[in-house]
């Protein structure tokens, strides 16, 4: 990975002159992006309700009764090593729980609320057992911390479904509190990561956002921080972004995989299920669509950060985790053409995608009732041997321009898998070839 590393850090480092500040270092952005995939947690007292976390404040659950469900909010079974074991049997690499959605609740105690967790019944704080649990498991922990807050009233704004103004709303005095939060939340727990959400209400500018930003470095110069500090991103339309304009590290396209991209690093962030917080009988994607999503995820150059909704008593669904274990099982079998791997160097499809490290290509087989994959010839370089990951040889032809590879009929229908291609010289630096 030696020459990957050093075009991985030359652009990263060049971006953070783009962007007009010091950014994270090149070295903990490429750690980041090799872990590849990550769980994000959403959770709070609106599971009480089951319905969405913030947006559901003020429409499907009146205003006072969302307030007041903290009041009730008591997850006695929650055990924070079985999430973080669940996450690791998963495959994932890092782990990121909102302490604070746009509801305004705290999930810690707090100094300067009393909208926390202390004030339930249940009275222990969540963000110090998941700290606890990722160190002993080897898994990082991250944090989500809203920008806006519709509760908090210095905050202008106070509810999702409309966009009155309040004209006695302090915003100077709100952002001191969100950085005596955020001071507090990483002198506490010292998260690897902060993912901001929630900036693209007028309230919040840019220049808040790079503030903001500075602000944070000063407390942690390594912090990883997302780009919704700033408005330039991908989100839910899967916008291409100006680097020149993002506020944070990296970007993140939301419910879409994002655009390959070879320069910018980037985590596409999906729900296991349709809605973010814990909906009873919500729609569950099926094995199949969830490794898709991976594949495509890190044959763009991109992480997975995939999102469970715990029940009110603590508990992730069984059916959420037996679904887990299942792509779990899926990584391990294939850590090789995942963890530490580049994107590409072709762009994914609906049948393939690729990612490569070293001499090898890994050719993610997304649709196994297709005969065969087509894919253009890299100049200069040759393939030795072909195969999947039990050793199974694999033929490739060569005609016009393009390689074939010939995939097993044995495998046509089944889960999908890999093909390993291993070349005469080293792939890496290949530029993507569209």
């Amino acid at each position: 990975m030696k020459t990957a590393t050093l075009l991985f850090s030359f652009l990263l480092s060049l971006t953070s002159f783009v962007f007009g500040q010091q950014k994270t270092s090149p070295e903990v952005m490429e750690a980041f992006m090799n872990k590849r995939f990550g769980m994000f947690i959403h959770w709070g007292p609106v599971s009480l309700r089951g319905t969405e976390i913030g947006w559901s404040r003020d429409r499907e659950v009146p205003k006072e009764d969302y307030d007041s469900l903290y009041k009730e909010f008591n997850p006695v079974l929650f055990d924070a090593d079985q999430w973080v074991r669940t996450a690791k049997a998963a495959g994932m690499k890092y782990l990121t729980i909102t302490a604070r959605h746009h509801d305004g609740f705290s999930i810690w105690p707090s100094e300067f609320t009393d909208y926390d967790i202390m004030n339930t019944p249940y009275k222990k704080d969540i963000l110090d057992a998941l700290n606890k649990a990722c160190k002993k498991h080897g898994i990082e922990f991250c944090i989500y911390y809203s920008i806006l807050d519709w509760y908090h009233p210095d905050y202008p704004i106070h509810s999702a479904h409309t966009k009155e103004v309040d004209p006695e709303a302090e915003m100077d005095a709100y952002v001191t509190f969100m950085k005596n939060q955020l001071k507090e939340l990483i002198t506490n727990y010292d998260p690897y990561m902060l993912w901001f959400d929630g900036q693209w209400e007028s309230p919040w500018t840019d220049e808040m956002g790079k503030e903001m930003y500075s602000y944070l470095k000063t407390l942690k110069p390594d912090l990883i921080i997302n780009n919704r500090l700033g408005k330039e991103m991908a989100g839910v339309k899967n916008e291409k972004v100006d680097p020149s304009k993002i506020v944070g590290d990296y970007d993140t396209p939301e419910q879409v995989v994002g655009h390959m991209n070879m320069e910018i690093p980037w985590e596409s962030c999906f729900t296991i299920c349709q809605q973010w917080a814990w909906k009873p009988n919500d729609q569950m994607k099926s094995l199949e669509e969830s490794l898709k999503i991976l594949s495509q995820t890190i044959g763009g150059n991109g992480n997975l950060l995939l999102n469970v909704g715990p029940m009110p008593d603590g508990r992730i669904e069984m059916r959420q985790i037996k679904r887990l274990e299942e792509i779990g099982d899926w990584v391990k079998s294939n850590s090789e053409a995942i963890y530490g791997t580049l994107g590409g160097p072709f762009p994914p499809t609906a049948n393939y995608a690729t990612t490569r490290k070293g001499n090898n290509i890994y050719v993610h087989v997304l649709n196994t009732d297709v005969a065969s994959i087509e894919l253009k010839n890299i100049p200069e370089i040759e393939i030795l041997e072909a195969h999947t990951s039990d050793g199974t040889p694999v033929t490739i032809q060569k005609e016009n321009g393009q390689f074939k590879i010939i995939l097993p009929s044995e495998l046509s229908g089944k889960l999908q898998y890999i093909v390993t291609l291993e070349m005469n010289s080293d792939i890496e630096q290949t530029p993507v070839i569209e």
